[in-house]
C-alpha cells in the first residue's frame, strides 16, 4: 500500500508500528535490551531475527526501525540503517566497505570531518584517496581505475554550493564496479532523487534538515537491502555507531512536517539570492537556484529546479568584513549548523573548514569574506532587511 502513497503522506505514516495501545503518536522504546519468553528463543533470535524481533539497542530497535524505514521510503531505498550522527554514517558507510589496498575517488571539494576521514583515517589503513574536481566528468573517468571500489562526493557541496552530476558519475563509477557513495545533506531527501539517479548509498546528517529544529544529533544510511543489513549493519553495530530511540523519535516528527519546510526555504533562499545578488559590497552571491550558478542546468535536472536552503555570500572586505557582517545581523543566529528552522550563519574559514591549509581553502574557493547563509523559516522580507542593513553598515 505504502508504494502509491505520495510523498507527504509516506513523511506522515511510513513505518508506523503500533503497541498494543493504538496510541496515535509513535511510541519511544526507551530500552538498552529485550526479553526473551525462552532460552530457545533467545537462541534462535540471535541466529535470525524477523522484522519485529529485536536484541539490543546497539542492533536495533522499534522506534528507530520506524524512522529508517519511513526515510527508506522517502529516498526510494530498499533499507536504511540509522546512526549517532551524521559523520558516523560517513564514517560507516565508507568504512564498511573499504579494506587495505581498496582505492577510492572522492570529489576534493568536502566538509572539513569527511576530508579527514578520507585523508587521514583511511589513509591510515591503506586505503588510497584520489580527489578530483567534482563538478568535471572527465577527471572522474581519468581518476578512476579497475580497482576502484568506491566514489564519494558531496552531491551539493559545502559550503561553495557545487553540484554534482550524480546520473554522470555513476555511469562512469559503475563502469568499473565502483559503489557510489553520495553526502546528500545539502540536496535534501526532499528534493534529491540519488538512487534513482544512480548512487548506490545514500548519506544523511538527520542533524540538519531532518530533524530541523536543532535538537538532536542523528545520521542515516540507506542502500540495497543487502548493503544495508549485509555490509553496513554488522560493521555499524559492532563499533557502536547507534542512533538513540529518543532521537529517532525526534527524526520521525521531523520528517512529518520537512517537505512544507525545505521547500519554505528553498523558496525563500531564491528570494534572498536574488535580492542581494550584485550588491557592491559582495564579490559573490552562490546560490544553485540563481539562474548564473555554473550548474544551475544540473539543478532543474537533478533537483527539479530547487536550488536548496543554503546561500553563500562572498564579501569584498575578507575576514574582518565577514565578521562585520556576522556582527551585525540581528534576525540569524552565528552557528555552524544549517537546515534549521532559525536562519544561521557561518564563517567556513575560521570553523567548519578551519583544519584545512590556506592553500586548499584556496583552492575551494573558500575565501576569508566567505559567509555560509542557512536560511530559516523566519519571514522572508525581514531576512532581506536585515542582511541587507547589515551589508550596509560594513559597507
Amino acid at each position: 500500500m505504502t508504494e502509491t502513497w505520495n510523498k507527504r503522506t509516506k513523511l506522515v505514516h511510513g513505518g508506523t508500528r503500533r503497541s498494543q495501545y493504538n496510541e496515535v503518536s509513535e511510541a519511544i522504546f526507551m530500552t538498552q535490551g529485550f526479553v526473551y519468553d525462552s532460552a530457545a528463543q533467545a537462541e534462535a533470535r540471535f541466529i535470525e531475527s524477523g522484522p519485529d524481533e529485536f536484541i539490543y539497542a546497539r542492533y536495533g530497535n522499534p522506534t528507530v526501525a520506524m524512522f529508517e524505514e519511513r526515510i527508506a521510503l522517502l529516498e526510494g531505498a530498499e533499507d536504511a540503517f540509522a546512526a549517532a550522527s551524521g559523520m558516523a554514517a560517513v564514517n560507516g558507510a565508507l568504512t564498511s566497505l573499504l579494506k587495505a589496498g581498496d582505492h577510492v575517488v572522492s570529489a576534493k571539494a568536502l566538509f572539513g570531518s569527511c576530508l579527514y576521514i578520507l585523508e587521514n583515517i583511511l589513509a591510515r589503513y591503506g586505503v588510497e584517496v584520489t580527489f578530483v574536481d567534482g563538478t568535471d566528468l572527465e577527471q572522474w573517468r581519468a581518476a578512476v581505475r579497475p580497482e576502484t571500489k568506491v566514489v564519494f562526493f558531496e552531491s551539493m557541496s559545502n559550503p561553495t554550493l557545487e553540484v554534482i552530476d550524480i546520473e554522470g558519475v555513476a555511469q562512469i563509477a559503475h563502469a568499473v564496479g565502483a559503489t557510489v557513495v553520495v553526502d546528500n545533506v545539502f540536496s535534501t531527501p526532499v528534493f534529491s532523487n540519488a538512487i534513482a539517479q544512480g548512487a548506490d548509498v545514500v548519506v544523511y546528517s538527520a542533524t540538519k534538515h531532518i530533524d530541523g529544529q536543532g535538537r538532536a544529533l542523528g545520521g542515516v544510511v540507506l542502500g540495497s537491502k543487502d548493503y544495508i543489513r549485509g555490509t553496513l549493519e554488522p560493521y555499524m553495530k559492532h563499533t557502536g555507531g547507534s542512533l538513540s530511540p529518543f532521537h529517532a523519535w525526534m527524526f520521525l516528527k521531523g520528517l512529518e512536517t520537512i517537505d512544507l519546510r525545505v521547500n519554505a526555504q528553498a523558496d525563500s533562499a531564491l528570494k534572498i539570492a536574488e535580492a542581494l545578488d550584485g550588491h557592491p559590497a559582495l564579490a559573490r552571491t552562490i546560490y544553485p537556484g540563481l539562474s548564473t550558478h555554473a550548474q544551475n542546468d544540473l539543478v532543474q535536472r537533478q533537483l527539479g529546479g530547487k536550488g536548496g536552503t543554503v546561500l553563500s555570500l562572498d564579501l569584498k572586505g575578507g575576514k574582518a568584513a565577514a565578521f562585520a557582517f556576522l556582527d551585525a545581523l540581528t534576525i540569524p543566529v552565528i552557528s555552524n549548523n544549517l537546515g534549521d528552522a532559525k536562519s544561521i550563519a557561518t564563517h567556513p574559514a575560521t570553523t567548519t573548514h578551519q583544519r584545512l591549509s590556506v592553500d586548499q581553502r584556496k583552492e575551494l574557493g573558500i575565501t576569508d569574506g566567505l559567509v555560509r547563509f542557512s536560511v530559516g523559516l523566519e519571514d522572508t522580507g525581514d531576512l532581506i532587511r536585515d542582511l541587507k542593513n547589515a551589508l550596509a553598515r560594513i559597507g
